[in-house]
């Protein structure tokens, strides 16, 4: 059993100096530590890279150490997330400095459980707060004129022909090369127009114009009602999904097999559409509760969309 160390500071005009003071008598004694400088607690622990490495190197009975609870999660979603996983892999999450000192954030007793809700909900406020106040502040200052944000890097009929190439199936590292900006430009101007959002019915195209059993459609090949499919499910959403009442969910995540994507992982789960589409309902609310948990979504279902309308 081995102690690793967690640090992570927000931007990059910080620093973790007083992580790692808090952290020194551990850090002297040759403790190992993972770092996510420069990283939004918005960013959900299990989609963070330093942490992702801790969890691959982590053995059954290590001791996660962090300086204070806001550096691991600051929201209900985050930890909510992250307990399920620390306690399956026998891990446990220890605070160094303050009231929860001393006390295993990952303890599966329901004392434990009620207290990190509370505290989750705590630091969850503490940070609406000073993003309700960087709002009025941003209000004010357009209210009195002043220009906000840096100019656009593109111009509306740019954003219209990349949003067009992009619904024609051009991927977003391609049409970054293509206007010589970083892929994360891209992606804005295609949130600008709602490009990549997941459509709410995902419902097969042309269904309105289903068959009878046995009967050929216009095309003149006869559609399996509930075709058995694979899936690669991201591992957040296999997550999610493991603790659900839905008995063919969980028999089909069980049989699936894990794929390791770098420091990621997904599940290649083989089942009928049905079972599919259970599996993104089941986890549509709680993942919409953080970026991480709505890209992950958002994959999930497009996959899961992409096989029901494959002819």
């Amino acid at each position: 059993m081995a102690d690793r160390l967690y640090l992570r500071h927000s931007t990059d005009k910080q620093t973790d100096a007083r992580q790692r003071h808090a952290l020194a008598a551990l850090l002297a004694a040759g403790a190992p530590a993972y770092e996510d400088p420069a990283t939004s607690s918005r960013v959900l622990s299990l989609y963070r890279d330093g942490f992702k490495r801790l969890l691959d190197e982590a053995a059954v009975g290590d001791t996660i150490r962090i300086a204070d609870a806001a550096r691991l999660f600051r929201s209900v979603a985050d930890i909510i997330a992250l307990r399920p996983v620390l306690i399956r892999r026998g891990l446990h999450l220890r605070v160094e400095s303050g009231l929860l000192s001393g006390i295993d954030l990952a303890s599966d007793d329901p004392g434990t459980k009620m207290m990190v809700n509370v505290l989750a909900a705590v630091l969850e406020f503490q940070r609406d707060m000073i993003s309700e106040n960087t709002r009025e502040g941003v209000a004010a200052a357009a209210a009195s004129g002043k220009t906000l944000g840096r100019p656009s890097a593109f111009s509306e009929k740019q954003v219209t022909a990349i949003t067009e190439a992009f619904h024609a199936g051009a991927a977003v590292k391609a049409l970054a090369r293509e206007h010589g900006v970083d892929p994360h430009t891209i992606r804005r101007a295609l949130d600008y127009t709602r490009a990549r959002e997941v459509p709410e019915n995902l419902d097969p195209v042309g269904e309105e114009e289903a068959t009878t059993p046995g009967e050929a459609p216009a095309g003149g090949r006869v559609q399996e009602a509930d075709p058995v499919v694979s899936v690669d499910v991201p591992g957040l959403v296999a997550e999610h999904l493991v603790d659900v009442a839905d008995e063919p969910v969980r028999q089909a995540l069980d049989a699936g097999q894990t794929i390791r994507r770098g420091q990621g992982y997904s599940v290649r789960v083989t089942a009928p559409v049905s079972v599919h589409v259970a599996m993104v309902e089941h986890t549509a609310t709680a993942l919409m509760q953080s970026p991480a948990g709505r890209k992950a979504h958002r994959i999930h279902s497009d996959r899961v969309t992409g096989v029901r309308i494959t002819p």
